[in-house]
């Protein structure tokens, strides 16, 4: 087995996009559908939005689609690679705060920052942690502007993956569930950025 970096951003992605996951109601997921990105309302513009490149982690919090209503719809966004990136250098990682023992300048960095950016430990069929990391990525401000006025390009409703991958698991058929599964593989970015985001 190839050993996996603690952090590494991993993804569905092709030359011009990269998929992300959100995890939303009926409403919010069949106006996005309808209108090919998110509509305010009944989506929030001023609210954090979190996007989210492993399939996995998603399931793991939205609980397969059935945690609550909020979250019982699961929609694969494909976003310009442009877009993410410029979210990724346009960001703040959550775990800096204890950098700072001036909390009013943390406040102050955090206000200027319209990204927020955690590594949080990525998860298997069974949707226990692993030792290496997933990113989540928080868009506020301009980032949700951009995001759902330019960045997205499609929104694929995939309840029924998320369902069937699911079920498959609940009978022990790992095997057939794995490979249901989104090929999420390394995605590249600068040394730069690398180092803004102290991926392995």
């Amino acid at each position: 087995m190839v050993d996996i970096p603690t952090r590494q951003i991993r993804a569905l992605y092709n030359d011009k996009t990269i998929r992300v996951y959100q995890a939303y109601s009926h409403a919010i997921a069949n106006a996005a559908i309808a209108h090919g990105t998110f509509v305010s309302p009944p989506f929030k513009m001023e609210r954090m939005t979190w996007i989210k490149p492993s399939f996995l982690w998603m399931m793991y919090r939205s609980g397969w689609g059935q945690k609550d209503s909020g979250q019982n719809r699961i929609l694969a966004i494909d976003i310009t690679r442009e877009g993410f990136e410029w979210a990724l250098t346009h960001s703040l990682l959550s775990d800096q705060a204890k950098e700072f023992t001036d909390k009013n300048e943390w406040l102050k960095l955090k206000g200027v920052t319209p990204v927020r950016i955690q590594w949080d430990p990525e998860r298997d069929l069974h949707l226990q942690p692993q030792a290496y990391r997933a990113i989540q990525i928080g868009l506020t401000k301009e980032a949700v502007q951009l995001y759902v006025n330019e960045w997205i390009q499609s929104i694929t409703d995939v309840t029924e993956l998320a369902t069937e991958i699911h079920q498959l698991i609940s009978m022990n058929q790992l095997t057939k569930a794995k490979h249901k599964l989104p090929e999420e593989r390394s995605y590249p970015i600068s040394e730069a950025l690398k180092q803004h985001l102290l991926v392995d």
